[in-house]
């Protein structure tokens, strides 16, 4: 019987798309065959030097990041983070040491994962890590476009550049709200949604 890999469904918020970008927020659903799924999100310590301003906007860096939510408040009316391990704001060192458990051996899941990839591999590096998850990464998007392409005409079936929206209303999925949407929790969440119904839960 074949063996079932485990999966991290995984959604990382970044100081932009460029590169060299560090990641605020990182999300991971860690799902091993047998096992409920266990979830872990965090913010964390980031250098903002090199950021772009419209990156950490889309993701509402200043709204929800803790030192994000500081610099947006009217004359330090929030108290500035202390410490670096504070509750789920975590320093760089651990918060390599949570992606370099969660990641573990597990196949990457996610919208566009190499994006994800790419961010968290300097981060894991950068603290005497290593990725250790498999090089074959799974793209929900890709999957979903692939799955409807074979169950319609040619003429119909999704071209890209993809709409994550349509494609996952096409597949019967409900998209992310626009309270989760590029949150790193509500894209994993998404992601995930978009595989099972897919592939299945126990695939």
């Amino acid at each position: 019987m074949k063996t079932v890999a485990p999966l991290c469904f995984i959604d990382t918020e970044t100081t932009g798309v460029h590169p060299g970008r560090k990641v605020w927020e990182i999300a991971m659903i860690r799902r091993n065959p047998g096992q409920p799924d266990r979830e872990r999100t965090f913010y964390v310590d980031v250098d903002l030097t090199d950021a772009d301003p419209f990156g950490l906007a889309v993701g509402r860096f200043y709204e929800r990041h803790p030192l994000g939510r500081w610099m947006a408040s009217a004359g330090g009316t929030i108290n500035r983070p202390a410490g670096r391990d504070m509750g789920s704001h975590l320093s760089l060192r651990a918060a390599a040491e949570e992606v370099a458990l969660y990641t573990h051996g597990t196949h990457l899941v996610g919208a566009v994962p190499n994006f994800d990839a790419e961010t968290l591999a300097p981060l894991l590096r950068d603290h005497q890590l290593t990725p250790s998850w498999h090089y074959h990464l799974v793209d929900v998007e890709a999957l979903a476009a692939g799955y409807l392409a074979a169950r319609q005409p040619a003429s119909t079936s999704p071209a890209p550049p993809w709409n994550s929206d349509e494609l996952t209303v096409a597949i019967g999925v409900e998209p992310a709200s626009d309270t989760e949407r590029h949150t790193a929790m509500g894209d994993a969440q998404w992601a995930k949604r978009t595989y099972d119904a897919i592939i299945g839960t126990h695939a």
